[in-house]
């Protein structure tokens, strides 16, 4: 039988792992046969630890302080963040990378419609930059695991129109942290799923520039919410 103290340090051990280790991506913390359970329209796409972006790039719960409303998504192209305000101070934290499209971008827009695994049209000017590199970009493309939009894509509008940017999936989650050379704003295909179902059409969506303009005035980032983590609160 453990001594009373030493049942405590365990305790306790366990709780602290707990504490630090940062929120998972949901693909890595279900088995494969749940995972599937997940996705009866298209298959699983299995990505292996090496193809995971930086750690400081998974999803965290965090303390943000903000006056922004519950539901509201920020995203700051200078760090690659995308926060959902959750309210109380706190919020949810995504890493994104940034494409051409998005980078250099800000200022509020709306949440317009949301598509699952959408189809890909590249606008006239990705398609017209890409043909000078030598590489032929499709009209359009089907939705799949191989379409560059994901599993899932939020598309933004302004005054009700579409501004051709979205918040997407990818099918290359290594390359968020990073500015990349086409698209918008990307995420990881379990995090756009998991931001997919908590935002709704009309939710309110601004972005910063990559300069970082105005972001104090905005938010600010305290770091992880270990409470949260743990509990789930």
């Amino acid at each position: 039988m453990l001594r009373r103290s030493t049942r405590l340090a365990i305790l306790a051990a366990s709780a602290l792992g707990l504490l630090i280790a940062p929120v998972l991506p949901e693909a890595q913390a279900l088995p494969r046969s749940q995972s599937a359970l997940t996705e009866t329209s298209l298959p699983v796409i299995q990505v292996q630890q090496s193809q995971k972006p930086k750690p400081e790039f998974w999803r965290k719960k965090v303390r943000l302080q903000t006056n922004e409303r519950p539901g509201t998504i920020i995203i700051d192209t200078n760090t690659k963040y995308l926060y959902y305000v959750e309210g109380n101070n706190r919020a949810t934290r995504y890493g994104v990378g940034v494409g051409r499209d998005g980078f250099g971008w800000s200022g509020t827009v709306n949440v317009g419609r949301k598509a699952e695994w959408p189809d890909w049209r590249p606008p006239a000017s990705m398609i017209a930059r890409e043909r000078k590199k030598g590489r032929i970009l499709p009209a359009h493309m089907k939705g799949g695991p191989d379409n560059p939009l994901g599993a899932r894509a939020l598309y933004l509008y302004k005054g009700g129109r579409d501004t051709i940017f979205r918040i997407h999936g990818t099918n290359q989650p290594w390359t968020i942290g990073q500015n990349m050379s086409s698209g918008c704003i990307r995420m990881m295909n379990e995090d756009v799923k998991h931001l997919y179902t908590r935002a709704g059409v009309g939710s309110k969506v601004i972005v910063i520039g990559p300069n970082g303009k105005g972001a104090e005035k905005l938010y600010s980032d305290r770091g992880q919410d270990l409470l949260g983590t743990l509990f789930g609160g």
